[in-house]
C-alpha cells in the first residue's frame, strides 16, 4: 500500500497512525483560526462583488467530486433564467495570470476542471489565483451576469461569499479530525457557515457521516440573497 493509500485509510479511523498525527492536526487547527481571526479583525481583506456568490467546496481533503456538484449548480440556475459565471484556481495549470476560458483553451493552461464546466454548462469561466479577481475580471467582461459560482475556495476568506455548498464523498467527515491526522480541511468553520451539504456516493461502512450542524438553516443574509438570484418572472 502506497503512502497515500495508506494515509486515507487511516483517515477512516482514530487509529495509531492518525493519533501519532493528532499533535499536528492542532498545529494545523490553530493556525486556521488564526488566518480567520486577522479576515475577521480587518488585518486580511475581504472583496465583495456586487452580485451574489456561492461557493461549491470540499470540506475534505483528497477530492469528493465537487465538480459535478458545480456543473449541477450552474445549470440549475440557468434552468431558471439567470445569467451565471464561475471562478476558479484552476490548479494544476501551466499558468499563473488571471483569463477566461474559451472553448478551445488548452486545460494546461487553465486546469482540466475549469475547461470541462466551460464546455459543460457554456457558462463564462475565469481562472486566476485570488477568486476575486477572477470574480472582478469576469464582471467587466460579462457585466450581465447575475450570480457567480466559486469552484471551490471554502478557504478562499479574501471573497465574500453568500452561500456556501459543502460537498462529501463516501467517507463523509472519516474520523473527524482535521488535517494531516484527519480528512477535515477547515471543519470549524463550515460548521458555523455551510448553509447546505452535497453528497457525491453513498456512506462508506467506516466513515462518519457530517453532523447535523452541517446542515445548518441559511442566515437571514444568504436568504436574501436566495431572494435576489431569482428571475423577475419567478414567483
Amino acid at each position: 500500500m502506497s503512502t497515500g493509500a495508506r494515509l486515507q485509510d487511516a483517515w477512516l479511523r482514530r487509529g495509531a497512525l492518525a493519533c501519532l498525527l493528532w499533535p499536528l492536526s492542532q498545529v494545523y487547527g490553530a493556525l486556521f483560526a488564526l488566518r480567520r481571526a486577522f479576515y475577521r479583525w480587518g488585518w486580511q481583506k475581504t472583496g465583495r462583488v456586487p452580485v451574489p456568490v456561492i461557493v461549491v467546496g470540499n470540506v475534505i481533503a483528497g477530492g469528493a467530486g465537487k465538480t459535478p456538484v458545480v456543473m449541477a449548480v450552474v445549470r440549475h440556475l440557468q434552468a431558471r433564467g439567470l445569467r451565471v459565471g464561475v471562478v476558479s484556481r484552476g490548479y494544476g495549470r501551466r499558468t499563473d495570470d488571471c483569463r477566461e476560458v474559451q472553448a478551445d483553451s488548452d486545460p494546461q493552461d487553465v486546469g482540466d476542471e475549469p475547461a470541462l464546466i466551460h464546455h459543460a454548462t457554456g457558462a463564462p469561466v475565469f481562472v486566476a489565483r485570488q477568486r476575486i479577481e477572477a470574480a472582478r475580471a469576469l464582471l467587466e467582461q460579462h457585466p450581465a451576469t447575475q450570480v457567480i459560482v466559486s469552484d471551490d475556495g471554502l478557504q478562499h476568506l479574501a471573497l465574500a461569499r453568500d452561500i456556501e455548498i459543502c460537498v462529501f464523498d463516501d467517507r463523509g467527515v472519516g474520523n473527524g479530525w482535521l488535517l494531516p491526522a484527519g480528512p477535515c480541511a477547515s471543519r470549524g468553520r463550515v460548521a458555523a457557515t455551510c448553509c447546505c451539504t452535497a453528497a457525491s456516493g453513498p456512506p462508506s461502512p467506516r466513515a462518519t457521516p457530517p453532523p447535523a450542524n452541517w446542515r445548518r438553516t441559511p442566515s437571514r443574509r444568504t436568504a436574501d440573497a436566495s431572494r435576489s438570484t431569482r428571475s423577475p418572472a419567478s414567483p
